[in-house]
């Protein structure tokens, strides 16, 4: 069971998130002000914070801020009235991993959740770069080659490709991918996640219709295999 702490000055929206939270079989635990809230990060050692921007005693930028210092990796989603580019570039830039603005749905914060915990536990690091038959892909300059021959791959495309490959041997559901990579508020269903699969094997597998690499776990989604 993940535990989340959330840290918020105002009581309903608190006891709503926490309510939710508890509904989802998490382990909850909630402060009012910055102080409290740092006091029992370090204490209870959360799997996730949700963290106001603008808290008394300690605001979440410190908060965020002091935890960074502390080279504490914990992932933290802000969540804030203040929806100001700026505000959300300060928040990110500190080492907040995500950034909700007020008023928000349940669901979208809930979605938000699932997929920073799925970050944060399930895959490994994210390559920068991929080998396989006679495939190269770079994920840092957006360039792919096929048997020394330049391949186009859209940016989606090298999205899926690399969350993918960051799960190695692990079974990605297509509702994670559709979550992770296209976003909680993206209007795309699954059947784009397929195209995107079928689209990978037709510029990178040497034969697509048994491809070796980007596989079908039948029913639940896809692996990639090394």
């Amino acid at each position: 069971m993940s535990r989340i702490l959330v840290v918020e000055d105002d009581p309903a929206i608190l006891c709503g998130i926490a309510d939710n939270l508890g509904f989802e079989k998490y382990d909850v635990v909630t402060a009012a002000d910055g102080e409290t809230g740092y006091r029992l990060f370090l204490e209870r050692r959360p799997d996730l914070v949700i963290l106001d921007l603008m808290l008394p005693k300690l605001s979440g930028y410190e908060f965020c801020k002091r935890a960074r210092a502390d080279r504490i990796t914990t992932p933290i989603i802000m969540v804030t009235a203040r929806s100001e580019e700026s505000d959300r570039i300060l928040g990110l830039d500190l080492g907040a991993d995500d950034y909700v603005g007020k008023p928000f749905s349940v669901r979208e914060l809930l979605a938000r959740v699932r997929a920073v915990l799925r970050r944060s536990q399930g895959g490994g690091a994210e390559p920068d770069q991929l080998t396989f038959s006679d495939a190269t892909v770079d994920f840092r300059s957006y360039e792919a080659t096929r048997d020394g021959h330049p391949v186009e791959l859209t940016r989606k495309e090298f999205a899926v490709l690399r969350f993918l490959a960051a799960r190695s041997g692990a079974v990605v559901r297509r509702d994670t991918l559709l979550n992770d990579v296209w976003g909680y508020d993206s209007e795309t269903t699954t059947r784009t996640i397929d195209n995107h699969i079928a689209s990978l094997r037709a510029k990178l597998e040497r034969d697509p219709r048994q491809p070796r690499h980007l596989l079908t776990v039948y029913g639940v989604g896809y692996k990639w295999s090394p």
